[in-house]
């Protein structure tokens, strides 16, 4: 980039599959660019997370990259819903194919990126007090990062093993001969609790808020069908992008109330057969009418009861409200595991867990002793990790400050007030609604198309205008209010952490119409923003 003043002409935070993309797109583009990571390797959330059972939701041959066919045709994988090993082993392939470690700095975080007025730089600090500036700044920092422990009185006094499932060991864990206890049942829970009831002694779960939840039916890759799809990739993914999940499944969009209820019932065994998130594909009103939402969710509750042997268990793991309004989960064996002996749930949702103990927790004055404690107490979704970090903008206002009663954004890309800094997938775009690597590619091509822009036509600045801030927070609103999916509480809203402000984070109007709406701000020479 010419007439550039600071050391990089892009600093990246991050290298999941968000910053490795921006980082084979900024070298395209002939740009001096970095990227810091906090952890040892590639990999994003699939680096940190490594629990038991750990397994994408999304089916294989669509969670993948397709800006190069010559990936898309070499990688094979393994199962229908790949494992986190072979997802990072993918990562670790990528990285290495394109030679991207040459510019990714690990074991380092970013401690502080201010904004320099004069100089147009963003100035960042790193964990080992390093310095640089970059006239860019790319936020890759990823949706789910930062990992939610809750505040236990006691925690410190445990004195037997403490493990979060964002931040699983990478030597592993075994759990043989031990008592466990899980806490909570979102989708990392209902990923491990199998896997960790194999091993213990004695499973213990504390659930607060039962999950809906989908059986995969995982298996071996089919050979054939992964053949068929290389071979008709790019139609594959572009029926993707025409799905407000940025999946390629073909929905079925008659109203539920609308059929019989032999008709649903049929519906709804064969997508329980088919498995895994198209379940909720049933019907096509299912997240805008309360009714026909509850005519799935019993069916779920009748799955859970016809599976799960004591009916007093059984109640207690069905969920009352609506169904899809929290992130469905797709699993494995997870009802089937209640009915093992050695397997026991604990209902906090009325009498949470006071403390924790030298030997274990306590509820309602009963003590639970164990030799191991497993957090899977989720994340401070989308905004956690930004926030963490000091970041200050025009005349040295926080983006904490900016945000202090909700995110707002211009497209989940870019926060006015913070000139020539993006974000992948942020808070205000479709992203965790979606499927994530289709997203996070169409985020990384406008961001770098942008950038193209300004290079091309002298501009150092690139800001959005509160106008159209405010417009597209408005926006993103308004189309939350349509579903039911902002209905409950949910990390979705930040409900699972205390003080967060309650505001539906991602955009909820599906990859089509956001991509369409991207396109066109920046065919109109990025309306919306002030270049300078």
């Amino acid at each position: 980039m010419s007439e550039n003043n600071c050391d990089f002409d892009l600093v990246i935070v991050g290298a999941g599959f968000a910053g490795m993309y921006m980082l084979h797109r900024a070298r395209g583009l002939g740009l001096k660019a970095k990227v810091f990571e906090a952890g040892s390797g590639v990999g994003g959330t699939w680096y940190w997370n490594r629990y038991p059972g750990a397994r994408c939701d999304v089916e294989s041959m669509q969670y993948s990259y397709q800006f190069s066919p010559e990936l898309e045709q070499e990688w094979e994988w393994s199962e229908r819903y790949s494992p986190q090993p072979e997802i990072l082993n993918y990562a670790n392939h990528v990285a290495d194919r394109f030679d991207l470690r040459a510019d990714i700095q690990f074991d380092t975080s970013v401690e502080r990126a201010i904004f320099d007025e004069g100089s147009s730089c963003w100035n960042l600090t790193t964990s080992d007090g390093e310095t640089c500036s970059a006239r860019y700044c790319v936020m890759a920092t990823g949706c789910l990062s930062s990992t939610n422990l809750p505040d236990f009185e006691g925690l410190d006094s445990f004195k037997g093993d403490k493990y979060h499932t964002g931040q699983w060991p990478h030597e592993g864990v075994d759990f043989t001969g031990k008592r466990v206890a899980v806490i909570c049942t979102g989708s990392s829970a209902i990923q491990s609790i199998p896997h960790i009831a194999e091993q213990a002694e004695h499973l213990t779960v504390f659930q607060r808020t039962p999950n809906y939840t989908i059986p995969a039916h995982n298996r071996a890759m089919d050979q054939a069908y992964a053949a068929k799809v290389k071979a008709e990739y790019p139609a594959m993914r572009a029926r993707a992008k025409t799905m407000p999940p940025g999946m390629d499944i073909t929905p079925n969009m008659q109203p539920a109330l609308e059929a019989t209820a032999e008709e649903r019932q049929a519906q709804y065994e064969a997508k329980w057969a088919e498995g895994g998130i198209p379940f909720m594909g049933a019907f096509g009103d299912l997240m805008l009418n309360d009714e026909a939402n509850n005519t799935a969710a019993a069916f779920v509750r009748g799955k859970i009861r016809e599976t799960v042997e004591d009916p007093a268990i059984a109640e207690l793991l069905s969920p009352d409200n609506v169904i899809g309004c929290k992130r469905l989960c797709v699993d494995s064996d997870y009802y089937d595991t209640y009915n093992r002996p050695d397997v026991t749930l604990v209902d906090i949702a009325n009498d949470p867990i006071e403390r924790l103990t030298p030997d274990g927790l306590v509820v309602k004055g009963e003590a639970y002793e164990v030799d191991a404690i497993v957090f899977a107490t989720g994340f401070d979704a989308m905004t956690g990790t930004l926030l963490r970090i000091d970041i200050r903008g025009l005349g040295g206002r926080t983006l904490k400050e900016k945000w202090e009663e909700g995110p707002k954004s211009y497209l989940g890309l870019s926060m006015a007030g913070f000139p020539n800094m993006f974000t992948v997938t942020g808070p205000g775009s479709p992203s965790v609604l979606t499927n994530m690597l289709p997203s996070i590619e169409q985020h990384v091509d406008w961001i770098a198309d942008c950038l193209a822009y300004c290079q091309e036509n002298g501009h150092k600045q690139i800001n959005s205008s509160q106008q159209a801030e405010d417009d597209w927070v408005s926006h993103v609103s308004e189309s939350a209010d349509l579903s039911l999916r902002s209905t409950c509480s949910s990390w979705y809203v930040g409900a699972n952490i205390p003080g967060k402000p309650r505001v539906f984070m991602p955009y909820l109007g599906g990859f089509p119409m956001y991509v369409e709406r991207c396109n066109d701000i920046a065919a109109n020479g990025y309306k919306g923003f002030a270049l300078s």
